[in-house]
């Protein structure tokens, strides 16, 4: 990077980003994985088809039940930084540095390597990648942390994270461009198959949802809708992620409640089109044969279009996942800089390019971790925390909404208030109660790397109280 005796610190963000890029933002981000994926998770659930489809409508309509919420807050500043920033003006500086601590430790940088992850594997389909580190795949760290395991694909995993981070720290335009040009082409790719999949027709199979059947007791029911709810939140996840952006979008006390809005409601749209036309291609009995290492929308493809279908489809999932790839290291990377704004984080990160007027320095910190977590392997656990850790902070802001309308701080009108705010509330409660009664370890994993912020809150506090000006 060029040296610049300018304070890289002092710099503005530029905002360049309108309304439409906003939207396909939000989209972009949420649109990853997971719509491929799940609904072989979620046949084997036990549930039926219609109870399949209404765990895809009650997670879209809490989705978007945060999505006004957020709308509400994000009427508060101007600043970047999102729920981090809300948090921070709400309840003061230590809530708001938990969930930005989590962010970078889970949220945010687990979902990074995780994708990138992904990416590589469905590059690995097309082109078998070599294992320079093969001989070392047994080596392990602790006995769970294999470092050198699939080597091939930790690098290009690696490789593309760096690509992408160069790209955003070359004009958050030029990350913009690229979401939305892969955005768009996601988007009328999964409305093909969508089509394709409605028009379908074989013989064994008839209406989906006249001939579903119910193939669990009552007293297994709940669990196993949470359960359908959870890989379903994991699909909608990223959502809220545009808000951290906001100091890069133009009018955003406007735009960024309609970009929310708007790209949480095409997600919703298409997800529960396309589970529908996957349970309208294939039975759900057909659908529970498959392995559950099997990406389903891989097997309906070709089931409809034969090899010519599974490699449209693993194209599509390509494409897909390298857009939230791209998505989410613009959007997550504002968050530390916002808090090292706010002297809670190492301070380089509120550094700003002279030239390209981007948070650079916070883009590197969240690509070298982003990258350990790819090298080590463990972001596949850490990504089962993301649902439970997302939720323990989205509760928390409807309370916020709630402080700060009774405050009079936020003066627009907020959807569905006050119930909205309350719903999300009581079920991220019960989201958070039934995580940690079925998946207790993980739990409290994911609990115990939340509360690891708290040394490192003092730690900041502490290292800066003396200097204002960092």
């Amino acid at each position: 990077m060029p040296k610049s005796t300018t304070d890289e610190s002092k710099i503005p963000l530029l905002r360049a980003l309108g309304l439409p890029t906003g939207i396909l933002l939000v989209a972009g981000m949420m649109i990853g994985s997971g719509v491929f994926k799940k609904i072989i998770p979620m046949s084997q659930s036990g549930l039926s088809e219609s109870w399949i489809i209404g765990a895809w409508i009650i997670a879209g309509i809490i989705t978007m039940f945060g999505a006004f919420t957020l709308s509400g807050l994000a009427t508060l500043t101007e600043e970047s930084g999102g729920v981090y920033e809300y948090l921070r003006l709400s309840f003061g500086n230590f809530f708001a540095f938990l969930f930005g601590w989590t962010d970078f430790t889970i949220i945010g940088t687990a979902s990074i390597a995780a994708l990138g992850f992904i990416f590589s594997q469905t590059i690995n389909v097309f082109i078998p990648l070599p294992n320079p580190f093969e001989s070392w795949a047994s080596v392990s760290i602790g006995g769970f942390i294999y470092p050198f395991a699939s080597s091939g694909i930790k690098l290009l995993a690696i490789i593309t994270i760096i690509i992408l981070t160069w790209i955003n720290i070359r004009g958050v335009e030029k990350g913009g461009i690229i979401n939305n040009v892969i955005t768009s082409a996601k988007i009328l790719g999964i409305l093909l198959i969508i089509v394709l999949g409605l028009f379908y027709s074989a013989p064994e199979n008839g209406s989906i949802i006249q001939t579903a059947t119910l193939d669990i007791g009552n007293n297994a029911f709940f669990p196993a809708l949470f359960a359908a709810m959870l890989s379903a939140f994991w699909a909608y996840d990223g959502w809220s992620s545009i808000s951290f952006i906001t100091g890069e979008i133009k009018n955003p006390k406007k735009n960024v409640p309609l970009a929310i809005i708007s790209g949480v409601s095409i997600a919703i749209f298409l997800y529960v089109l396309i589970n529908y036309a996957y349970m309208h291609v294939l039975s759900l009995q057909q659908l529970r044969a498959v392995d559950e290492n099997s990406i389903g929308a891989v097997v309906v493809a070709e089931t409809m279009m034969g090899a010519l279908g599974r490699t449209f489809i693993t194209l599509l999932i390509m494409v897909s996942v390298f857009g939230a790839l791209n998505g989410i290291i613009l959007a997550h990377s504002r968050i530390y800089y916002r808090m090292a704004q706010e002297n809670f984080f190492f301070k380089k990160a509120s550094h700003v390019h002279p030239r390209f007027r981007t948070p650079y320095m916070s883009l590197l910190y969240t690509m070298i971790w982003s990258c350990i977590l790819v090298i080590s392997g463990s972001f596949d656990m850490l990504t089962d925390m993301v649902i439970f850790a997302g939720f323990l902070f989205y509760g928390l802001i409807a309370v916020a909404l709630i402080k700060m309308k009774r405050k009079g701080s936020v003066h627009t009108k907020v959807i569905g208030y006050p119930w909205v705010p309350v719903v999300l509330i009581i079920f991220s409660a019960a989201l958070i109660y039934y995580t940690v009664a079925a998946q207790p370890y993980q739990s409290l994993i994911g609990l115990t790397l939340v509360l690891s912020g708290v040394p490192f809150y003092f730690f900041f506090k502490k290292k800066y109280k003396d200097d204002p000006a960092l």
